[in-house]
């Protein structure tokens, strides 16, 4: 009986089989095409990253004003939501009360203040905002009575207000780069988008 020779295309037992890897030609392909990816993701990467601040900044300074009405309202006391500016946290009738709100405040934009009697203190720390949100302008400073309903701190009359009272700006950003944070009725609070330039 004849025993049939081995394949030809069979490797012999032991024998070193060689692994076959990337050419140069096909490195350098490779680099390429995942530089020109890079490229075209990595401005659009930043553009979501800052909308994204600038959203989460929108909704931090909201959350202060919603505090300080709810703190209002379970306090039985006045509330103060702190402008950025001194000047907007006074009232103008110059009482001591305003005073002891307007000391509390500082320049911490967002910030809540409670007065209970002569004495103001800190509720809740202002919103930090990360590069490149900022606020475009200045805030209005907004006291918030033990009804709930807002109104401009500077406003002797303590008329509900109904006005723009912050506006946040993310500058560099394409689109919608601008949210305006509005009052309405003292108590409705409401934010906007829009595409303007940071001042």
């Amino acid at each position: 009986m004849r025993i049939p020779s081995p394949s030809r295309n069979v490797p012999a037992i032991g024998a070193p089989c060689r692994g076959r890897g990337f050419t140069l030609v096909e490195l350098m392909v490779t680099v390429a095409v995942a530089a020109i990816l890079l490229v075209i993701a990595v401005p659009s990467f930043r553009n979501i990253i800052n909308s994204n601040r600038l959203t989460t900044a929108a909704n931090a300074m909201v959350n202060t004003l919603n505090t300080a009405r709810m703190e209002a309202i379970k306090l039985n006391a006045t509330t103060q939501w702190c402008s950025g500016a001194p000047y907007q946290n006074t009232d103008s009738t110059g009482s001591t009360a305003d005073s002891a709100l307007s000391a509390a405040c500082g320049t911490s934009a967002g910030a809540v203040v409670e007065l209970t009697g002569s004495t103001a203190n800190s509720l809740l720390a202002a919103p930090q905002l990360t590069s490149p949100v900022q606020l475009s302008g200045y805030n209005l400073g907004i006291r918030f009575n033990g009804q709930g309903v807002g109104y401009w701190a500077e406003d002797p009359a303590k008329t509900p207000l109904t006005s723009n009272i912050a506006v946040l700006c993310a500058a560099g950003l394409s689109g919608n780069n601008v949210i305006t944070i509005s009052m309405a009725t003292g108590t409705i609070v409401t934010t906007t988008s829009s595409a303007e330039t940071c001042r």
